[in-house]
């Protein structure tokens, strides 16, 4: 069955955001007063968890019961810490990783749709999509599937499936682009073929098994997965 959808996820995959994500919740932390810092090994462990909150709680659970916080002061951590990731973002802070615009340019010359899957809220891509697209994203991407659109985010297949179905496509026709070991997992629980170019801040051991691990989307790159405009 031919190819006719290319689905993206975000954080890592089309830019190389998870380092700033870091940084807007140190800062966010700073700003309410809360004395947690995440330097770049702590949050490269805290990777394995999808969304923001969850990877609050995960870091909390760890700690000494009387470092720990209530849900409620978590909470209230989100909104600081994405107003703070969307103006790095406008003042232009982050590019699109390397063959990625090119590579949204081609598909849908060479007719393929394309679509994106990720656990970040929808604030957190609409941010990401201001700062870094070219065009709105819904000249871009047909589908767009955020961590508020499930009940289950990344590793569980559940976005993918969800994408998929407002496709209305099958997994032969479907490839998935991830940068991470828990998005890797999330596509292959939904039985999909991935593509991988791992992130930067991502973790130097991670096991894709059989998929094609790429170092970048550059154009040089796209025979490997079978796309040859």
């Amino acid at each position: 069955m031919s190819l006719r959808a290319l689905i993206f996820d975000v954080d890592g995959t089309l830019a190389e955001t998870e380092d700033l994500h870091r940084r807007s919740f140190n800062a966010a932390f700073a700003e309410l007063d809360l004395p947690w810092q995440w330097d770049r090994e702590v949050n490269r462990g805290l990777l394995a968890v999808s969304g923001g909150l969850e990877r609050m709680r995960f870091f909390q659970e760890r700690l000494p019961e009387t470092e720990r916080v209530s849900e409620a002061r978590l909470r209230a951590v989100q909104p600081v810490k994405r107003r703070i990731y969307g103006e790095m973002l406008a003042g232009g802070a982050l590019e699109l990783r390397p063959g990625v615009r090119a590579l949204l340019e081609a598909a849908p010359i060479a007719g393929l749709r394309c679509a994106v899957v990720t656990a970040a809220s929808s604030a957190s891509f609409e941010a990401l999509a201001q700062g870094c697209l070219w065009a709105p994203a819904e000249e871009i991407f047909e589908v767009v599937i955020t961590g508020d659109d499930v009940t289950c985010k990344k590793p569980d297949p559940q976005g993918y499936l969800l994408a998929l179905e407002r496709l209305g496509l099958t997994t032969e026709e479907v490839l998935v682009f991830e940068d991470s070991p828990v998005g890797h997992a999330a596509a292959c629980a939904a039985e999909m073929r991935v593509v991988v170019t791992p992130s930067e801040e991502g973790p130097g051991d991670a096991d894709f098994g059989d998929s094609l691990v790429l170092p970048s989307l550059e154009r040089a790159h796209w025979p490997a997965f079978g796309f040859t405009p």
